[in-house]
């Protein structure tokens, strides 16, 4: 026994190595403090940190073996052939292949609005903003991964570590840059990173199936998430106002309009009877006296479109209305609430992707959520799939 110990405990105490990477270190393993990556690293995936300029944990471009990023005030180092980078004063971040290749797949065009001229216009003159500022380049290539999982994926698929990775590093580098004096030059790229950054968080849902997503899963803070980020871009509209003379967004001068086109004060014009009938509105009704006012003029805008013509501008009116008593309704999973947000989900699903993806969940969970707990309210059982009015708007 005492001729053991000893070593056991020389064994006990050389499990932490001085000289290791903080990766190592972050994960309790003991480091065998291989240079310039460590056993342990490169089978977890990631970049050896050993060095103080790389951050904990960055996970290693897989076609490439280079790291996805490389923070720091260090100089740039000669680029490999091919290499395409996006750097500021202070950060840097060299593309991989495949980030190359969803340049040219995906952004040389507008994942947004394909087949509008002007959004084809912003989309390019934003991706070479992009060039200049990491943020919005990270940004650009996590709608790109949002998008290829649209493409590529069925019901429940999660997030890829490509999409993660973009999505946090844009946003803890746009609000680096948000504590500094906004410049005129950096209103474009700060305007289109939070544009992308809302677009990220409606399209991205944490759970894989219906019954894992609201409003069938149990309240927590994530509960309309999508919407405070929809809000937080738009705390930006003043600082950096995309529609001056000078910035790129000014083309689409029509698209904000509709966007913030006036509502009607009163009555139930341009409201199928049905759903009129169902938010209890009529020719008196308006918003002070009724909670679904808006939200049914909102989804109404749409419901009789043909899907070719339901773009950004005509959806944003009903999430325009989600405010006020009508949101407070809709968090506490008020039926008819949930049910003017579910004809939105269907109708604006066909035509925009990234409202798609999270009605694939949404939508059903809703659907299950109405029939478990309100089955005995007919009107709005009409609405839903095998319902007497589901033809017109499923």
């Amino acid at each position: 026994m005492a001729s053991t110990c000893p070593s056991e405990v020389r064994e006990r105490r050389t499990r932490r190595s001085r000289f290791g990477c903080r990766n190592c270190k972050l994960r309790k393993l003991k480091c065998d403090e291989s240079k310039p990556q460590c056993k342990r690293c490169r089978s977890f995936g990631v970049l050896c940190n050993f060095m103080s300029n790389v951050p904990d944990l960055q996970p290693i471009a897989a076609d490439t073996g280079r790291p996805l990023v490389v923070r720091g005030k260090a100089e740039l180092q000669p680029p490999v052939a091919s290499a395409v980078w996006t750097s500021d004063e202070s950060t840097f971040y060299q593309l991989n292949a495949k980030c190359q290749d969803f340049i040219t797949r995906y952004l040389g065009r507008s994942l947004i609005t394909p087949n509008d001229p002007n959004m084809i216009h912003v989309n390019r003159k934003l991706l070479r903003l992009a060039f200049a500022y990491p943020f919005l380049m990270h940004a650009s290539l996590a709608v790109a991964f949002t998008y290829d999982r649209h493409l590529n994926s069925t019901l429940g698929c999660r997030r890829s570590l490509g999409e993660c990775y973009h999505w946090t590093q844009s946003t803890a580098l746009l609000n680096r840059r948000l504590r500094e004096p906004i410049e005129a030059k950096d209103k474009d790229a700060i305007w289109g990173t939070a544009a992308a950054l809302a677009i990220l968080t409606f399209a991205s849902t944490d759970a894989c199936t219906p019954e894992e997503s609201w409003p069938l899963k149990s309240s927590d803070q994530s509960d309309l998430d999508w919407l405070r980020m929809s809000k937080g871009k738009m705390s930006l509209w003043h600082i950096v106002n995309p529609l001056r003379p000078d910035s790129l967004f000014c083309v689409m001068a029509a698209t904000f309009a509709q966007m913030h086109s006036p509502m009607p004060e009163s009555g139930i014009d341009g409201i199928p009877n049905a759903l009129a009938a169902v938010c209890s509105l009529n020719d008196s009704s308006t918003a002070r006296n009724n909670p679904y006012f808006h939200a049914a003029h909102g989804v109404s805008q749409i419901l009789d479109l043909p899907d070719s013509e339901v773009t950004t501008g005509p959806t944003q009116l009903f999430m325009r209305s989600i405010q006020g008593p009508f949101e407070d309704l809709l968090r506490k999973r008020d039926p008819v609430a949930l049910l003017l947000l579910y004809l939105w989900y269907r109708k604006a699903g066909r035509s925009i992707w990234w409202i798609e993806l999270r009605a694939r969940v949404e939508c059903p969970s809703i659907c299950s959520y109405l029939r478990l707990y309100h089955k005995g309210n007919g009107a709005v059982q009409a609405f839903l799939p095998g319902g007497a009015l589901a033809d017109r708007w499923n």
